[in-house]
């Protein structure tokens, strides 16, 4: 069985070995010891924490094989972008350009420099083994912060927005940013990412144009990039645009890569879970969730620093024979034990086919 918690800094050399292996672009995920480091340190301190509001927090997150102890997967939701400096992005507009005299008018595809997302909470840091590629993992993985969110509303903004790495080549030249950034920074993509460190220093401000960026001026491979996501990145993304992410507005200031953005309240995760009684003792249950009459979800307790998250069948309490309430959700005591809780503790918990989750007796 596999569990999400937060990251602990004995799992620092696997995690270094997974930072290694991600993609360029993936800033939140470094190939740097020291920085991985204090990125573990903060998360533990974020989940420890008392937060009325979202501020400086970053909450780190691994995917381990609780077997074996192997750390398969990587994910992480920072509270407030932007949180000591502005967040920059490029915003898709359209400008138009007309004139009376001559009777034509001209929409005009543009890039403006923003930070219309300063102090959303931003989802990072996904990275998922490519032996869990085609399981229901990388799911677990991206929709469980998800229920982490909808329990600790206080420590993140009403809004999410996640960035995506944006196409280059295996030496991580990138069309967009040869086209535009390196003639502002002249330095090569991989350096600039590096030296962002999270896409808000303000070097970026005092560097970039603040003017409007017409697109038609542009080379057709950088204007080919504009939205058009890494291969890498494919998978995550289309998890956040299953669960309701917008990805038309923004796009990435270095490689042109869609940034997603979302109201917390309209996901589809947030929307269908709902927080439970948690039961491993509920009547037939054994024998409901070996019938394959259980529901397959993702189910999370509601602590802060212990969060734990797991795939596992669940029976909802009804009273029809399954259980003593609709309110009541049964698991076996494998999963209760997993996710650290005990009978009559509250869980979130979630289908994980959001498209199909009525259970016999029961509607979710």
């Amino acid at each position: 069985m596999f569990v999400l918690r937060p990251a602990e800094l004995t799992d620092l050399p696997q995690i270094e070995s997974i930072a290694a292996k991600s993609a360029i672009g993936i800033t939140s995920l470094p190939p740097d010891r020291d920085r991985l480091t204090d990125k573990i340190t903060n998360s533990r301190y974020s989940f420890a924490s008392e937060v009325d509001l979202p501020g400086e927090e970053a909450y780190f997150f691994v995917l381990e094989n609780a077997n074996t102890g192997e750390i398969v997967g990587t994910s992480g939701i920072a509270a407030a972008a932007g949180f000591h400096d502005r967040f920059y992005s490029y915003r898709n507009e359209i400008i138009v350009h007309a004139s009376q005299e001559l009777k034509v008018s001209n929409k005009i595809h543009a890039l403006h420099l923003c930070h219309d997302l300063t102090g959303l909470s931003l989802l990072t840091s996904f990275y998922i083994d490519p032996t869990f590629v085609d399981s229901d993992l990388p799911d677990l993985l991206s929709r469980a912060r998800l229920l982490y969110v909808a329990e600790q509303r206080q420590r993140f903004a009403d809004k999410l927005a996640a960035e995506n790495p944006g196409v280059c080549d295996a030496e991580g030249r990138s069309p967009f940013w040869d086209a535009v950034g390196r003639r502002f920074f002249n330095m090569d993509y991989p350096q600039a990412e590096q030296l962002s460190g999270g896409r808000s220093k303000t070097f970026i401000a005092e560097l970039m144009p603040q003017y409007p960026i017409y697109v038609p001026l542009l080379p057709a491979a950088a204007k080919l990039a504009i939205g058009q996501l890494h291969p890498d990145g494919e998978l995550p993304f289309s998890i956040l645009m299953d669960e309701g992410f917008e990805a038309d507005t923004y796009v990435d200031i270095f490689d042109g890569g869609p940034t997603v953005e979302a109201r917390v309240e309209t996901l589809r995760s947030v929307r269908l879970q709902r927080r439970m009684t948690v039961s491993t003792s509920l009547p037939n249950l054994a024998e409901t969730i070996e019938s394959g009459r259980a529901v397959m979800s993702i189910v999370a307790n509601t602590k802060s620093e212990g969060f734990r998250a797991t795939i596992a069948p669940v029976v909802i309490g009804t009273g029809s024979g399954v259980g003593n309430g609709s309110d009541h959700i049964g698991v076996s005591r494998e999963v209760a034990v997993l996710i650290d809780v005990d009978d009559g503790d509250a869980v979130r918990v979630v289908p994980l086919d959001t498209a199909n989750h009525h259970l016999t007796g029961a509607t979710w």
